[in-house]
């Protein structure tokens, strides 16, 4: 993947220097932000001969505003670091290199990036949790609307398992971020059109258990939000969310190819590509549920703990096929609603 936006391109080297010049979010402000405006230096304020407009100019605002990006991102540095120390080690088996590498080198990348209390952990977990931290600092200041929320490092964590260099980890997680960047947006705009599919597809496929939502008032599908904003990373294991994800990319890869229905309609027995395979699969996993949800389930938060247990239950081949067979006979009457 490569990013597209050269303004705000981040190199290598930024990213290096992400890795030595990380602190942790106690640290003090940014010099060049408590530099940015003599307004509060405190020389002009009382001042009767300075002009009341430029005590209030442009450059207060611009000021003000920088203060609050470095208050953000101070919080977004805590919060990633208390995640990364917190990622799961599934990936080790699949990345030997990065499982053997040494204490030093785990260690001297720990404090380059200013993480705390490692000392207990293997300086795989640690040398894992310290690139979490380098990358997710550089995509919080190359896209300041998202920053970081939770579940990001979820996303990033196989990817960096897999990709040993950080920039090219980077970028990848870019572009993946184009589309899942939506997820993470306070308004929950994207997060509702999504569970939105998930509601109609059920609806569509089994009115039964849809009536059944409706009287928990449930329809709106709420129980599967963890499942949509980090893309059924915690239900399957790391091989079954490669796997996934990987058949997603290629829908969406076929898509932008320009596949379209008229190159499918000669293998009906296939089905078409589509940009929300995820949310066929999310609707697959609930509908495999289904006579457990009507017969014991009456709220609900019942939902929620089923579908929060479903980590390591599910069987990612046949859930893929179960949402196969949904895009076949819904995707159409799915598609010309959104």
């Amino acid at each position: 993947m490569e990013g597209d936006d050269s303004s705000r391109r981040t190199t290598n080297a930024d990213v290096s220097a992400l890795n030595s010049e990380s602190s942790d979010s106690d640290s003090s402000e940014d010099p060049e932000v408590i530099q940015g405006s003599t307004f509060l230096d405190g020389e002009e304020e009382n001042d009767p001969d300075v002009p009341l407009k430029r005590k209030f100019s442009p450059s207060t605002n611009e000021w003000l505003s920088k203060l609050h990006a470095t208050e953000d991102f101070s919080t977004w540095q805590r919060i990633i670091r208390l995640d990364a120390i917190r990622a799961n080690t599934e990936w080790m088996p699949y990345s030997v290199s990065q499982a053997a590498v040494s204490d030093r080198r785990a260690c001297r990348l720990a404090k380059a990036v200013g993480l705390k209390d490692y000392d207990h952990l293997e300086p795989y977990v640690i040398f894992h949790a310290a690139r979490l931290v380098t990358i997710l600092e550089a995509y919080a200041l190359y896209d300041p609307e998202i920053g970081y929320c939770q579940g990001m490092s979820d996303l990033l964590s196989p990817i960096i398992s897999v990709i040993p260099d950080d920039y090219e980890a980077f970028w990848c997680f870019v572009g993946f971020m184009k589309k899942a960047r939506h997820n993470f947006r306070l308004d929950e705009v994207g997060i509702r059109r999504q569970l939105n599919i998930v509601s109609k597809i059920i609806k569509c496929k089994d009115s039964h258990l849809y009536r059944h939502l409706e009287k928990l008032k449930a329809e709106d599908c709420f129980f599967v939000y963890r499942m949509v904003v980090v893309l059924f990373r915690r239900e399957l294991t790391f091989e079954q969310t490669i796997c996934l994800w990987e058949v997603m990319w290629a829908d969406q890869a076929a898509i932008r190819a320009g596949i379209g229905k008229s190159a499918w309609s000669r293998i009906r027995q296939r089905a078409p590509p589509t940009d929300d395979l995820l949310l066929y699969a999310i609707a697959a996993s609930v509908l495999q549920k289904r006579k457990l949800i009507i017969e014991n389930y009456g709220s609900t938060d019942d939902i929620i703990t089923e579908c929060n247990s479903m980590s390591g239950q599910l069987d990612v081949w046949k859930l893929l096929n179960d949402a196969h067979d949904l895009v076949v006979t819904l995707h159409d009457k799915i598609e010309s609603t959104f």
